[in-house]
């Protein structure tokens, strides 16, 4: 019979594909990314760009945190189950607490993220007493307790708060990746942070749907509110075939190939590092999605800078995540990928057009590079066959 604490986490029996409570939770992001692309709406700024940017990134890293654990323990355990309905409320809060959160929400939001944290490390550490893996659940919930002193901090100064946050987020992020070094436990080793691939890869695939979801509902949302004239119909159209390329792009072939890449390679390196990519092409798509509003609602505006920049801006970020995910798994660029980059960056500079004509300019670069992508694979499949 498993001991009390072996029973808390992942047998090597328990299904990989995500518990119901790990689908529960993805839905705490539907509003969440809502507030973040509304929060970057009303603030097309450099400055707007960037605080949206630190509210994502400290939402993101709640889910990917939460993923992780959902990885290394049994989702069927009451307290795994209380821990991650915990998370989700937690994220929530984070979510309803962005649009004011560098400002009158800010202990919410940050009381919101410290506690989904802390309260995850110290039940894991005391129900792994005894066990030999209570070092990596020891270390992460030092790191974590760390990091909340600037959360809170920042959440009380709002002279200070940004770059406590940013401090804070900067402790978080580089955490795993030195493997939580910790006073007399030293680091992680690589064993203590094996994720199961297939599972990983999944939570990936979930949450970019997740995502993609978000910018088809605001492309729906906004196409109701407006006379559905043949400019708005023409953009929403756009936006819709910007979801399924971006989608193409995700899962061929990078996305599909996760799960293995990860089973064979340091978790400290590639599990973390994707985490970061991942960051970039959810940014990507919220920032598409607001694009996807102001297409859709001014779809014959024209000469608008800030408005193309962001149509553009989406898709250029969410390709530049995608060329390093494939580095990151394959060890290579996309020499196609990298053209439609540059292709998207020069039209972002020079397009005068209306806007309907520039989300169409960025889903023609995004269809040709899903053609090339297609006729790359169909190419290697062939010559593998002959061989």
């Amino acid at each position: 019979m498993a001991s009390r604490p072996d029973r808390l986490l992942r047998g090597s029996d328990t299904p990989l594909s995500a518990s119901f409570l790990e689908l529960f939770f993805d839905l705490a992001f539907v509003l969440a990314l809502s507030q973040l692309a509304q929060h970057l709406l009303h603030d097309l700024t450099v400055a707007g760009a960037l605080r949206t940017a630190l509210l994502l990134t400290g939402i993101w890293w709640i889910w990917v945190t939460t993923a992780w654990f959902a990885d290394w323990y049994d989702p069927e355990s009451p307290a795994v189950r209380s821990l991650l309905i915990g998370a989700t409320l937690g994220s929530l809060l984070a979510g309803v607490a962005t649009p004011q959160a560098l400002d009158g929400r800010a202990v919410l939001f940050a009381g919101a993220y410290v506690a989904v944290h802390v309260a995850r490390g110290a039940v894991t550490t005391f129900a792994l007493r005894g066990h030999p893996l209570q070092s990596r659940t020891l270390r992460i919930f030092c790191w974590f307790s760390v990091s909340a002193v600037p959360w809170l901090a920042g959440a009380f100064l709002p002279a200070w708060r940004v770059p406590l946050w940013v401090f804070a987020l900067a402790l978080d992020l580089v955490g795993p990746r030195l493997g939580w070094p910790t006073p007399m436990l030293g680091r992680a080793r690589q064993r203590e942070l094996h994720l199961a691939g297939e599972h990983y890869a999944e939570r990936y695939q979930q949450i970019m749907i997740i995502a993609l979801g978000e910018l088809v509902l605001v492309a729906g949302l906004t196409y109701a509110d407006t006379s559905l004239h043949l400019p708005a119909t023409a953009a929403f159209l756009l936006v819709f075939a910007t979801a399924v390329l971006i989608g193409l792009l995700y899962v061929t072939p990078a996305g599909l190939r996760l799960g293995t890449a990860i089973e064979h390679a340091d978790p400290s390196r590639l599990g973390v590092i994707t985490a970061y990519l991942h960051l970039v092409m959810i940014a990507g798509l919220v920032v598409t999605a607001v694009g996807a509003e102001l297409s859709i609602a001014h779809p014959t505006q024209a000469g608008d800078t800030t408005a193309v920049v962001v149509i553009v801006g989406g898709p250029m970020l969410f390709l530049a995540g995608r060329i390093l995910f494939s580095l990151a798994i394959h060890r290579r660029l996309s020499w196609s990928r990298v053209a439609a980059l540059f292709v998207l960056a020069s039209a972002s500079v020079v397009l005068r057009l209306p806007l309907v004509a520039v989300s169409a300019t960025a889903v023609s670069v995004l269809l040709v590079v899903v053609v090339l992508d297609r006729a790359g694979i169909m190419s290697y499949r062939r010559t593998r066959s002959s061989d």
